[in-house]
């Protein structure tokens, strides 16, 4: 299926318009006032709640091996989330599971 060059437009300032509105609706609208409190603290648990989001996929359906299980990546995992746990440091926990990639790969092949 093809599409116009102008629908592919319209989507994309459609698109554009549509984040900026989100984005000023937040941070806009209420910018220059604080927070509630119980605003505040559900905040703190985005990054949380968006790495393993991100990194979910990557493991369970590694593109590098077109979605077959990689022990490697499932090995890298499991070590970045107990040594994040253990040191209570994330950089510890992200060099350490690519520290184990890095062998598992070079070692498992």
């Amino acid at each position: 299926m093809s599409y116009s060059t102008g629908a592919i437009w319209v989507v994309i300032i459609g698109l554009g318009i549509g984040t900026f509105l989100l984005r000023f609706s937040f941070l806009g609208m209420i910018g220059n006032r604080s927070l509630p409190e119980w605003a505040l603290r559900y905040l703190r648990y985005t990054p949380v709640a968006v790495l393993p989001g991100l990194v979910a996929p990557l493991v369970l359906w590694p593109a590098a091996t077109d979605g077959a299980f990689d022990l490697p990546r499932f090995l890298a995992a499991v070590a970045t989330v107990g040594i994040g746990i253990v040191t209570r440091n994330n950089l510890a926990g992200i060099i350490g599971g690519l520290a184990v990639l890095y062998l598992a790969l070079f070692s498992l092949g």
